[in-house]
């Protein structure tokens, strides 16, 4: 992909009004000089969600995400930077020139792309709802069976293709390209070079991504046929292994409920959120990647649970399930991932089977004692072997064991494997030690870093206020916590007021920060100002959490006390960092000087000297130090 210049950024940027754009997507009303709404990023009933139009900033109170246009973009649609000022260059109508990068599809194209699919989709929707033909009034006969009638096919944009080439010359008519269908990969070419309609006689189930614009098809054949599903192909627009049938649909459910439900089947989707199970996504003819896995953990920040069916096909996709254990399952791994959970539906039903028998508060139930996917693996692979036999026992530990293999060296995997001696009547040590000697399996792939702006390791800049913090394992004093506090707010002040930063330059130079990730900003905030003096909050904000993801939560936090300006602030936290700094300073020295024996007699006098003349500088300062916030 290629770079997008400050310039274009910039431009970008002064033609994207936050209040404008936000407003776009849900109602603001204006308070005083800040603009407030309910968050949409997280579900809330109260407002809590602040957008100051002069700092063109936004913070949510609620689940402490912030940032500029950019960010908003980015956090409610899922995108990547590059892609959030592409989108916003769009709706602004700005041309942007990219340049270096690899080599990749032209957005132009892509656009071109996304066009023939949603005319392909509204063509499929018209033949569904209005065509006369046959094969259509079959294929309501079918939607109309699975109780997929009134404005089902309307919410779903569900169609019917008649095929016999009727869409490439409706593609026709709308000036739109052979090459450019078959790139699309609605038509084909036959063996004799003549172009066709890729789907024939099926019911057509768009597929789109996360923004819900249609990127590919799926189709289902009436009556007998194989294959009984047909997707799209691979296609610039389309990987299968990245996209979720349902997300778009899904992701606000999943954000209020802090749950993804993955099933099978595009019906299955659809019956369950007809239902009012509205969490639930599907794969494509593929099982559940890590892609997928990065992708649903956006959206749902607690749990992702995979209902399989009862079916011997359904069980091959729950064993297939197991390969995504690895060691960010443990909790020792000190990372707050997404937990993975599983459950089986009874009785050989799928999905949208049980929710017509049973009801979806039975299949809600079950969602919600779904249980570990390590557990719910073991369990799997101990029901397979009669545990009455000696051969069954031994065969069973070793099977339910292999399941531990990726975290083997985790007390996690040494308490499951406990649990398995105990049920396969062996020796704890046996097992432990059987435990120790796996070979762990290969990742079938690894995940990608996290896309700049997203929550990571480094998310620590944004420790809420009075958080319980903890340093190597020990309890953070009340100091350090006011201290991690004020630089905290320190840093939110000058990102928020670029003038005020260019002021404290040589304070965010020279401060001690007390956290790694509080430095890295700083260094980020010198270094845009270096570059551009005249950046506005929202390129400090922006260049920030490139460099610490999740920082713009923390740095579009803070706010100016009533009653004081910011300059007052910024000086206030300047100097209140500088006296601490001072403090830790005469500490060490101090420290030196406990242990005399150490220390030439020369080197203790200038110490000596030196920690008195600094005790009655930082003396002097703390007198002149007036109160302007409140300790935490």
């Amino acid at each position: 992909m290629g770079s997008i210049s400050e310039d274009d950024i910039q431009k970008v940027r002064e033609a994207s009004d936050v209040v404008a754009v936000i407003g776009e997507r849900v109602p603001v009303k204006q308070r005083g000089r800040d603009f407030w709404c309910c968050c949409p990023i997280h579900q809330e009933k109260t407002p809590s969600f602040k957008i100051d139009p002069a700092l063109q900033l936004w913070h949510c109170f609620g689940c402490g995400a912030g940032g500029d246009v950019f960010a908003f973009v980015m956090q409610t649609e899922d995108l990547s930077f590059p892609e959030a000022v592409r989108k916003l260059a769009e709706r602004a109508h700005i041309d942007i020139q990219e340049t270096g990068g690899r080599p990749s599809v032209p957005s132009s194209k892509k656009a071109r792309l996304k066009d023939i699919c949603a005319a392909t989709a509204e063509f499929y929707h018209t033949q569904l709802m209005r065509s006369p033909d046959p094969g259509a009034a079959k294929a309501r006969e079918y939607l109309a069976g699975r109780g997929f009638g009134g404005k089902v096919p309307k919410d779903w944009n569900l169609g019917f293709a008649p095929g016999r080439g009727a869409l490439a010359r409706h593609l026709r008519q709308k000036g739109f390209r052979d090459d450019e269908m078959v790139e699309a990969n609605v038509a084909s070419r036959s063996r004799e070079g003549r172009l066709r309609d890729r789907f024939y006689d099926r019911v057509m189930f768009p597929i789109s991504d996360a923004q819900g614009d249609v990127i590919a098809f799926g189709g289902r054949v009436i009556g007998q046929g194989e294959p009984k599903y047909l997707n799209s192909q691979e296609t610039p627009l389309f990987h299968k292994s990245q996209v979720l049938y349902g997300l778009d649909h899904a992701k606000a459910a999943m954000a209020s409920t802090g749950t993804a439900v993955v099933v099978e089947g595009y019906t299955d989707v659809i019956a369950l959120h007809e239902a009012g199970i509205a969490n639930a996504v599907a794969t494509l003819g593929t099982a559940l990647t890590f892609s997928h896995i990065r992708l649903l953990s956006r959206h749902a920040q607690r749990r992702i649970v995979y209902l399989f069916d009862g079916d011997e096909a359904g069980q091959r996709a729950a064993d297939r399930a197991l390969g995504f254990i690895d060691d960010s399952m443990t909790p020792e791994a000190g990372r707050s991932k997404v937990e993975l959970c599983a459950v089986t539906l009874p009785d050989n039903l799928d999905p949208a089977e049980f929710v017509a028998a049973r009801g979806a508060e039975a299949l809600s139930a079950l969602i919600d004692g779904a249980q570990p996917l390590l557990k719910y693996g073991i369990d799997r692979r101990l029901a397979r072997h009669d545990l009455s036999t000696a051969e069954g026992r031994t065969r069973a530990l070793a099977d339910a064991l292999s399941v531990l293999a990726p975290i083997k060296d985790s007390l996690l995997a040494k308490d499951y494997a406990v649990q398995i001696a105990g049920r396969c009547r062996a020796r704890e040590e046996d097992v432990l030690e059987s435990l120790a000697a796996l070979a762990p399996p290969a990742r079938r792939d690894e995940p990608e870093p996290a896309a700049p702006g997203s929550p990571g390791p480094a998310a620590a800049a944004a420790v809420p206020d009075g958080a319980p913090l903890r340093a190597h394992g020990a309890r953070v004093s009340r100091a350090e916590r006011n201290r991690l506090r004020f630089e905290r707010e320190f840093l939110s002040v000058l990102a928020q007021h670029p003038l005020l930063a260019l002021a404290h330059a040589d304070a965010l130079a020279q401060v001690q920060w007390h956290r790694d990730s509080h430095g890295a900003v700083a260094q980020s905030l010198l270094a845009t100002l270096v570059d551009d003096p005249a950046a506005t909050a929202g390129a400090l904000i922006t260049n920030a959490t490139a460099a610490v993801p999740g920082a713009a939560g923390a740095l579009t936090a803070a706010a100016v006390p009533e009653g004081c300006s910011a300059e007052e602030v910024a000086a206030y936290l300047a100097e209140e960092l500088a006296i601490g700094d001072a403090e830790d300073a005469i500490a060490s020295i101090k420290a030196l000087l406990a242990d005399p024996a150490q220390l030439s007699p020369e080197d203790y006098d200038a110490l000596f000297q030196s920690v008195v003349g600094m005790q009655g500088d930082l003396n002097q300062r703390r007198l002149a130090h007036k109160p302007l916030l409140p300790s935490a």
